[in-house]
């Protein structure tokens, strides 16, 4: 299994359907999010993504590095929400 979910952070996302599916976003949203400067490739007609870049464009586009995560199948949703509870309390209490 974990051979499948790592091929799957590997392959390219063809297609504004298939990038918008991953983001959990509209195919509308995610054409404006490239027009923004999220990292697509277009060949003539055709889009393609890679996943690993996305993610990573989501988490830092705003200029500020913040834990970002788009879940896919087979994924421990638990201890990636711990992780995330648990940077936003370190945050509060170094705002404080």
């Amino acid at each position: 299994m974990a051979k499948k979910s790592a091929e799957k952070k590997n392959e390219v996302l063809k297609g504004w359907t298939a990038i918008a599916e991953f983001l959990g976003q509209t195919p509308a949203v995610a054409q404006r999010w490239h027009n923004e400067g999220m990292p697509v490739t277009k060949d003539g007609r055709f889009v393609y993504a890679v996943p690993k870049d996305l993610t990573q464009w989501v988490g830092t586009e705003s200029g500020k590095r913040k834990p970002v995560h788009i879940s896919s199948e087979n994924e421990n949703l638990t201890a990636d929400l711990k992780e995330a509870l648990s940077y936003f309390r370190r945050q509060c209490d170094h705002k404080a």
